[in-house]
């Protein structure tokens, strides 16, 4: 069996098997007319569960053929122009060579002495991203798993900072369509279930500033302490953006840390046209980025950053066999000093290679492709009498549902709705979301891909309004 190790003497059957699967897929992108088959859970299961993992093939080619049938096909490729659902992006071709050349090498990116170079390319990679924020000369950050693992260490360090040990008096503000990965931090935090203290949006979702400091007035009168508030630079089903600058202000005010969730609108950094968008970021304590949102990085590629470097010893631990603190004194740069994980992927390398080979100004270009589709797309819905759209686009979501001339009862819509998305995934033509708005089903584009075009978007429109008419027909065959 030690012939499949990487080394070497195998060094030519590493190349002949990666070649062969990555031509495998090239081939099926190549092709593919659709975002999904259409597949149900009944028909794949089967196939997977066939599958007797104690007796292996022995073939690259074969478990490449086996492969095409339980994943390969029925996979659901966000690089499709009617993948329209959650934020999931076509990834650059940059970032892919990266994922291969970080995978077969495996540095653990814990301590220098197993990533050496990794550890300086993600340092530069985060004080890069800390300069495009505008946090300062002494603000710092590491990578993470994702945009949940980002608000969790923010909100630690939050939690740390506030200087209390009575975690039922800490208080969180955050709006009502923050990312619900800020009420499960608070409780993974050991805080009180009120401690997330939900404020209202308005007509465009975005914080109500003027609640905001009624809350934090109030939690000053009831002898509360308020540990952070949590801005978002792109809601995750509308794409709102708060007022940064007047919740800094009120930051400022009442001695809070700021944490933005910039996961989704983090795009914005290396936007050519609407930089703008995301003013007031550079005022906050901490920020998380999710690369692999609007920076068109695969899975996964996040991080979290701090104004001042110093916050992230709460996060520090020190074990004589991994990091020991002599090595602190040493200048030995340990990454597991900041990091909540330990074992960590190189997932910076994609970046670096997509910065090197496209530039910022690429990756800028490519989001705010979508950003002007999404305009357009909201002209469109605006226009259409078939459809209610929710609110004018910051980034790139749309949310809106069918409205049928004929019928009146909400929760007929609703079905209608919730069919019209159901029927559409089962068919493969296209995939799109869903949410609620005032506790009423809508649909939702999430508009990450430049190769999207407003034809398609009228096009899907149509096909939601068809199975939805379907639905209300067949629903009045059966009611007569």
């Amino acid at each position: 069996m030690r012939s499949h190790l990487l080394n070497d003497t195998t060094a030519e059957q590493y190349r002949r098997s990666v070649t062969e699967g990555v031509e495998r897929v090239a081939a099926k992108i190549a092709t593919t007319d659709r975002p999904f088959t259409g597949v149900t859970v009944d028909a794949l299961s089967p196939r997977i569960e066939e599958i007797d993992l104690d007796k292996p093939l022995h073939d690259t080619a074969a478990v490449l053929d086996e492969l095409e049938d339980v994943y390969l096909r029925d996979a659901v490729y966000f690089h499709h122009p009617r993948y329209l659902a959650h934020l999931n992006c076509p990834v650059v071709i940059p970032a892919v060579l990266g994922e291969a050349v970080l995978s077969a090498v495996n540095s653990s990116l814990d301590t220098w002495d197993q990533s050496a170079g990794g550890t300086l390319i993600e340092r530069k990679l985060i004080d890069w991203t800390t300069a495009r924020i505008g946090l300062g000369p002494a603000a710092d950050g590491v990578f993470t798993s994702g945009g949940t693992q980002s608000n969790l260490q923010a909100l630690l360090l939050a939690r740390e900072e506030a200087k209390t040990e009575n975690f039922a008096d800490l208080r969180v503000f955050a709006s009502e369509v923050s990312h619900f990965s800020v009420k499960k931090s608070a409780k993974l935090l050991g805080l009180g279930p009120d401690a997330v203290v939900s404020i209202p949006v308005d007509h465009d979702k975005r914080m109500r500033t003027v609640a905001l400091a009624r809350e934090l007035e109030r939690c000053a009168a009831d002898g509360l302490v308020p540990m952070a508030v949590v801005a978002t630079g792109g809601t995750t089903d509308f794409g709102s953006i708060d007022p940064l600058p007047e919740i800094a202000g009120l930051c400022e005010q009442y001695g809070v840390w700021m944490h933005v969730d910039a996961a989704y609108g983090c795009g914005l950094l290396a936007s050519l046209k609407y930089r703008d968008r995301i003013e007031g970021i550079e005022r906050a304590d901490s920020v998380t980025v999710d690369y692999h949102k609007s920076f068109f990085q695969p899975v996964s590629s996040s991080a979290v950053l701090v104004r001042d470097a110093a916050t992230l010893r709460h996060a520090t631990y020190h074990a004589e066999y991994l990091n020991p603190r002599r090595m602190v004194q040493e200048r030995i740069p340990n990454q597991v000093d900041k990091s909540l994980q330990t074992t960590r992927r190189f997932d910076a390398l994609k970046l670096w290679m997509t910065l090197r080979v496209m530039g910022a100004d690429g990756i800028g270009e490519l989001f705010d492709e979508v950003c002007d589709l999404a305009a357009e797309g909201w002209k469109l819905l605006a226009a259409d009498p078939r459809f209610d759209v929710v609110v004018q686009p910051s980034l790139s979501t749309l949310v809106f549902r069918y409205v049928p001339a004929a019928v009146t009862d909400p929760a007929e819509i609703d079905r209608a709705n919730l069919y019209a998305r159901k029927a559409l995934f089962a068919s493969g033509d296209a995939v799109v979301a869903g949410t609620k708005v005032a506790g009423r089903h809508y649909l939702k584009f999430t508009l990450l891909n430049p190769e999207t075009t407003t034809a398609d978007i009228a096009a899907v429109l149509d096909l939601i309004a068809g199975h939805a008419e379907q639905y209300l027909g067949e629903s009045l065959d059966r009611a007569s």
